[in-house]
């Protein structure tokens, strides 16, 4: 099959015939459809998420077909279309997986890190960990598998906030918009300074304010969210809130956070960060974003561009969320 196959920290991925996957015993093998290019990509292609499975197969929002099924496999069929996700193993025996946390699990495995991910025309997952995808298209479908996720894990952990600050409006954020919205909240969305873009997407999406992130917002806000990998907005998201409000970091890396004055998180503020997802998170996303319905602003790239995907995201070319399509054509004539 062809895969983008990343074989060092800091290179461009190589495309390459890879032996497609066979699926072992409770495991699916997934004709790929399309893969959600993730800000997390960027880190473990960039080397900020430490010690890779390499060579890997990056990707970790993955919409495909189930072809094949492996032993002890009752959930799904040949010819279902499920979702992968970020999380894609934990152990099931400790403490935080007993007690509904397996997001925190010290065993976990991450698809498109320690697991081969979905840059690539077929993909093995355990399929405990993968998910029934809702009725909308396989463009629309793969954003929602992290940066709707973790958006709306992040939201929840926000609690009931009626007026919500988002720093950062990339593929995340347009979709918390939607379901913060929803819920009846408002959205006052911070983008990097002078990038009226941006800005304009925000307003576009249903936010009721956007403006440069090192301004303060037009009035106090309830919580914030920081999907930004900048460590320097924590301060300027604190200065944001009133008392009692909440700040989430949504990311799973972040710039060192510069020190502060405890005023600003005095006041009963709190300062909190989400770390990957749980299969309930994806139970409860999913479902709402049908009722909702959500909706993703999408750029798509097919396989072999999968470097300019991974370049027009890191350097901030992204309305929305990049999405890589797997060609039916390419896919026949270059699989294995």
């Amino acid at each position: 099959m062809l895969a983008m196959v990343l074989d060092s920290i800091g290179e461009p991925l190589r495309a390459a015939e890879v032996r497609t996957p066979a699926p072992e015993a409770g495991q699916v093998l997934i004709r790929v459809l399309t893969c959600g290019v993730c800000r997390t990509d960027l880190h473990v292609v960039d080397g900020e998420l430490k010690d890779p499975k390499l060579p890997l197969i990056p990707g970790h929002q993955i919409v495909g077909e189930v072809v094949e099924t492996g032993e002890r496999v009752e959930r799904f069929v040949a010819g279902d279309r499920v979702g992968i996700p970020w999380l894609g193993w934990t152990c099931g025996r400790c403490r935080y997986c007993e007690r509904g946390r397996e997001n925190l699990c010290d065993d976990a495995r991450f698809t498109g890190y320690q697991i081969d991910g979905g840059y690539a025309e077929y993909a093995v997952a355990d399929h405990r960990f993968c998910f029934p995808i809702p009725d909308v298209t396989d463009l629309q479908a793969a954003p929602l598998l992290c940066a709707g996720l973790i958006g709306y894990r992040s939201l929840v952990m926000a609690g009931d906030a009626e007026r919500l600050g988002l720093y950062g409006f990339g593929a995340a954020a347009h979709i918390v918009t939607q379901v913060a919205r929803h819920q009846g909240r408002q959205i006052f969305a911070f983008t990097r300074d002078g990038d009226v873009e941006a800005q304009r997407f925000a307003r576009e999406m249903g936010a009721v304010w956007s403006g440069d992130s090192s301004n303060p917002p037009p009035e106090e806000l309830d919580a914030t969210i920081i999907f930004a990998p900048v460590g320097e907005l924590v301060p300027s998201a604190l200065r944001a809130v009133a008392k009692g409000g909440v700040v989430v970091c949504g990311g799973i890396h972040m710039s060192d956070i510069p020190s502060f004055p405890y005023e600003l998180l005095w006041g009963e503020r709190t300062l909190r960060s989400v770390a990957n997802l749980t299969r309930r998170d994806g139970e409860e996303f999913l479902s709402l974003a049908s009722e909702v319905p959500v909706r993703t602003e999408v750029v798509s790239f097919p396989l072999e561009k999968a470097n300019e995907a991974l370049s027009a995201l890191r350097e901030g070319r992204i309305s929305g969320a990049a999405v890589i399509v797997v060609e039916e054509a390419k896919r026949s004539s270059s699989s294995s």
